[in-house]
């Protein structure tokens, strides 16, 4: 149906100081935000993901993520020093990261992209096929450019050369550009990183060290949503914290791949004051060197 402000042009009339003008009509508006909602890959299941549906119940860690996700979005773009959430699964780290790519498309305007770590590399991975028409290039690219991504489950994916060369590809190029960027990840940011469930162990210190300057790093505790019962509230997510805090925190996550987990930990014996090589995109396979 046409707007009847605009009559489908996307443009209103409007008056000041006894002045006519023109401006954006409502409907454009709301029909760009409708696109780049589209557009950014959020999944069903956390498309209805907003700060208002975020439970803190008392928690601090809660509390304060809340906090630091409705100030970044109040002072985007001044800001591009992101977030990353760590935590047990079930905390609520990908519902708050959504909660803010959601807020920056529909407030700020900005053009983001959701992905699960696994996911994004399996995509990049799909078009090595000569069957599939999508192109490495086009996967990365609103990957890189995009104003706000989400990268969730950070240190999940199976550990390779691959993997690590991509995902600094990926880290590198948005770090460089100064693009804002939301990482979620339910390893512990350990210094030391000696055990297979520290997140210096998944990705190495180079990667860590980006991260660190890139984003504000959050822990989160809580109790499991996924345990929350049907119609559960506030007084039974409470009960599950307690349960998690009395069995002493979240069970210790699987080690995979470990042999090139600790070749990158060895990227730390570098000598003091060497720097990291600089990733490159040569068009080619992520990753990839020619």
């Amino acid at each position: 149906m046409v707007c009847a402000l605009c009559n489908g042009t996307g443009w209103k009339t409007v008056e000041h100081d006894g002045e006519r003008r023109v401006t954006r009509c409502d409907c454009w508006r709301q029909a760009s935000a409708t696109r780049r909602r589209a557009d950014s890959r959020i999944p069903r299941r956390y498309q209805h993901c907003d700060f208002s549906g975020f439970l803190t119940y008392g928690n601090e860690s809660l509390e304060r993520a809340l906090a630091s996700a409705r100030s970044l979005v109040q002072r985007y773009p001044v800001s591009d020093r992101g977030l990353f959430l760590l935590g047990p699964p079930g905390v609520g780290k990908t519902h708050l990261a959504v909660a803010i790519l959601r807020a920056l498309l529909q407030e700020k305007g900005a053009r983001g992209i959701f992905y699960d770590t696994r996911d994004l590399l399996r995509v990049i991975r799909s078009t090595y096929d000569p069957l599939v028409r999508e192109t490495e290039r086009d996967v990365l690219r609103p990957v890189m450019t995009a104003d706000v991504l989400v990268l969730d489950d950070l240190g999940a994916e199976k550990a390779s050369e691959w993997v690590d060369e991509t995902l600094n590809l990926i880290v590198n190029t948005r770090y460089s550009e100064k693009r804002l960027t939301l990482f979620t990840s339910n390893y512990v940011d350990d210094p030391e990183g000696v055990t297979p469930d520290s997140l210096l162990f998944r990705i190495g210190f180079r990667m860590r060290s980006r991260l660190h300057e890139m984003c504000e790093f959050l822990d989160l505790d809580g109790g499991d949503y996924r345990e929350l019962p049907a119609n559960g509230g506030e007084q039974d997510l409470i009960a599950l914290w307690r349960k998690r805090k009395k069995q002493g925190g979240a069970p210790s996550l699987p080690a995979k791949a470990s042999a090139p987990m600790r070749a990158r930990l060895r990227e730390g014996e570098r000598p003091a004051g060497a720097a990291a090589p600089e990733l490159k995109w040569p068009g080619g396979r992520a990753g990839t060197r020619r």
